[in-house]
């Protein structure tokens, strides 16, 4: 650390919320925790090895950034969070492991898809551990993650782990069987509504529209649906049986997605991508 760092970290050495990994995603939730004031910026420290990004975080949120993994977790009293690549998790729990024997018990929050509760457990013994599955819209506060929780787990980690996911969107707690479905709806999900907008877009030059207006129109059309479904709790085959009119354009329209498969190949993707998360855990 930098002579700056040192004093900040003596003058700071009290923290609760400690983050493992300061990418996209790690940010996001960074970001969100303090503007929501779940945690002070003397509550957080995070660890990262990449010297560019931990000076960035450190500029940014003016939070303390080191690359020692096993020092933020010692130091990171309440909450604990993974945000690494699946791929380091062995290595990365090894390096914590002496660290743990030393008595520091916090819950551990992991979003590393395919990393099993058995595998965070056995990582982390007598630990309390949420399994967490959050998407990229987190990263503009409009997320959905879907967490499920370990055999240590009490009550209070439980309020814990759906207050900070709570700041970047909605929370649902499902079995962890059902995580590969979640990581197949939610998790790749914003990848086919970007590829409906897109299509969408392109739709609307085919019958003439200049790109930008009929990129504009697309991307509203699409957050105005979802907004008015979510709002109104309206099913949305009520919805769409009121924008049809008989004999009219919506009809015609729904007519030729019927005949592409439209909902099928939805129905198919999301199926696909449950598979291939299934096959990625094991």
């Amino acid at each position: 650390m930098t002579n700056d760092q040192c004093t900040l970290w003596a003058m700071t050495n009290h923290q609760k919320f400690g983050l493992i990994g300061g990418g996209v995603m790690g940010e996001a939730l960074l970001s969100r925790l303090i503007s929501c004031g779940i945690y002070q910026l003397s509550e957080v420290i995070v660890s990262e090895p990449l010297s560019e990004r931990r000076a960035y975080l450190e500029q940014e949120y003016n939070i303390l950034a080191i690359a020692d993994s096993s020092m933020a977790f010692s130091q990171a009293k309440e909450v604990v969070f993974l945000a690494i690549k699946p791929q380091i998790f062995s290595a990365i729990a090894q390096e914590l492991g002496g660290v743990i024997e030393n008595g520091n018990k916090p819950l551990i929050i992991s979003i590393l898809a395919g990393v099993q509760l058995n595998q965070l457990e056995a990582a982390f013994p007598g630990l309390p551990v949420v399994r967490a599955m959050p998407n990229t819209p987190a990263t503009v506060g409009a997320g959905m993650t879907a967490i499920c929780y370990g055999a240590y787990t009490k009550p209070k980690h439980t309020e814990i782990a759906k207050e900070i996911f709570a700041a970047i969107g909605e929370v649902v707690e499902v079995p962890e069987y059902l995580m590969d479905a979640v990581t197949g709806l939610s998790g790749s999900g914003p990848a086919y509504v970007a590829l409906m907008v897109e299509a969408l877009a392109d739709g609307g030059v085919a019958a003439g529209l200049p790109r930008a207006i009929a990129s504009q129109i697309a991307l509203q059309t699409v957050l105005g649906t979802a907004q008015l479904l979510q709002e109104s709790k309206m099913h949305p085959a009520v919805l769409k049986d009121r924008v049809t009119s008989p004999g009219g354009t919506t009809i015609a329209g729904i007519t030729q997605l019927e005949r592409a498969g439209f909902r099928s190949a939805l129905i198919e993707a999301v199926k696909a991508a449950t598979k291939r998360s299934q096959e990625l855990g094991n």
